[in-house]
């Protein structure tokens, strides 16, 4: 009998990381194949299930960051190491890293946008011989909505990557940049664009602002990529809920080139 796509497989929770408030990033015990900007379907048996982007991926593990602000969430924050989650996936196309190799790489986040880009960054942090440059942009809206603290501190700290950290309102004890990434855009220091590859990951509104700073830039829209991974559902393309005009996002995405988004951004 063929597997059924929608039945999940039960997994282990390795560990419990607390990364704001509302956000804990859930390390699983898992052995599929993925790769950057794909995601899983997480689910609760009599409770629901709802798609998370992948944060990070290793030899029998995978990290899933969840923001705890619906019926699904918050019945997974309950949940401690030892525990299980259910999921099915990986679905989605992902961030190709061949892409990027020997390219003047930015990638530019914004809040939760920053989880399906993080391996990405932290495979370039470790491996900066594999890339030209690296320009890290990343937005958060207070300094207490920042994720990944310590991976950002330590991406900061690597003299290969320029890494430029902001927030949106600021407060007395934050003393770094404050306003959105848009403003940032321009302290990119460009040397062939030619050879640029740029990654736009976060709120709609924020990859289409962003994509237009740097389209003024003139870097080639071809070699602007964005993810559409808030727009996933069943991940089979067959509920219609990520659908865009034609477009099936969880079959198509949610990695695209700006070519082909721009038709589907607001």
């Amino acid at each position: 009998m063929e597997n059924n796509p929608y039945i999940p497989k039960r997994y282990k929770i390795l560990e419990v990381i607390p990364e704001t408030n509302i956000d804990y990033t859930y390390r699983i015990e898992y052995d599929e194949a993925l790769i950057p900007g794909q995601f899983l379907q997480v689910s609760i048996p009599k409770t629901g299930e709802c798609p998370i982007s992948v944060s990070d991926f290793g030899t029998g593990f995978v990290d899933l960051t969840i923001r705890h602000v619906g019926k699904v969430t918050n019945t997974i924050k309950e949940l401690k190491k030892g525990d299980s989650l259910f999921l099915r996936g990986p679905y989605g196309n992902g961030f190709i890293l061949d892409n990027y190799r020997g390219k003047h790489l930015v990638v530019s986040a914004g809040g939760t946008g920053l989880a399906p880009v993080k391996k990405i960054v932290s495979h370039f942090h470790k491996n900066p011989q594999e890339v030209s440059k690296l320009d890290v942009l990343i937005g958060f809206k207070t300094p207490r909505d920042i994720l990944f603290k310590n991976e950002v501190k330590q991406w900061g700290k690597n003299k290969s990557i320029n890494t430029i950290l902001t927030v949106d309102r600021n407060d007395e004890s934050w003393a770094c940049n404050t306003g959105f990434i848009t403003d940032f855009v321009s302290h990119v220091k460009i040397d062939d664009l030619n050879n640029m590859e740029v990654i736009i990951v976060g709120p709609p509104i924020m990859m289409s602002c962003t994509a237009r700073e740097f389209l003024k830039l003139n870097v080639n829209e071809e070699n602007i990529w964005v993810s559409f991974e808030r727009n996933m559902s069943c991940g089979l393309g067959k509920c219609g809920h990520c659908k865009i005009d034609e477009t099936y996002v969880c079959l198509e995405g949610p990695v695209f080139r700006y070519s082909k988004a721009k038709q589907m951004l607001d």
